[in-house]
């Protein structure tokens, strides 16, 4: 039960050689949940999906395995700004617009803001393994909801 899913067109059990990690029907399910998943959900998220689908799955095994892959690169965490664990499954760099009130997500790619060009190494030993460029503000929605506001109070 091999799917094509995401890496690159690769297999989860391509993935899972590629990773060195074990391939189990779990894992598979959680890798096939998080494709199917829109934006950056949380572990809880992730969990009500896996278990539609494995209803004997506990949260602590979602939890490990979601540890696991985030070792081993399948998953990214995402933005630390809006207060809980977010994860994404992503093999294509891009950025984060974080609203600071609702804290919701968005994707935006390196050519929607100007950043320094990559760089391997950054000081003495330290080698880059990726940025994580999360750019805070409000949201669309927020904003409205301000203005909103604001006209009520006057």
């Amino acid at each position: 039960m091999s799917q094509n899913l995401g890496h690159g067109g690769s297999t989860f059990r391509d993935v899972c050689a590629q990773h060195g990690i074990a391939m189990t029907h779990q894992r598979q399910v959680l890798y096939e949940v998080m494709q199917g998943m829109a934006g950056h959900p949380s572990p809880e998220e992730i969990f009500a999906e896996v278990r539609r689908r494995i209803p004997a799955i506990s949260l602590a095994t979602v939890y490990k395995n979601i540890h696991i892959f985030v070792e081993n690169g399948i998953l990214r965490e995402v933005s630390l700004h809006h207060g809980s664990q977010r994860l994404e499954i992503s093999d294509q760099d891009h950025y984060h617009l974080v609203c600071s009130r609702c804290k919701a997500i968005t994707d935006i790619t390196a050519e929607d803001i100007e950043l320094i060009p990559k760089q391997k190494h950054l000081g003495v030993g330290f080698l880059v393994e990726r940025y994580s460029v999360d750019v805070i503000g409000l949201c669309a929605r927020c904003q409205h909801s301000a203005e909103e506001a604001t006209r009520v109070e006057c």
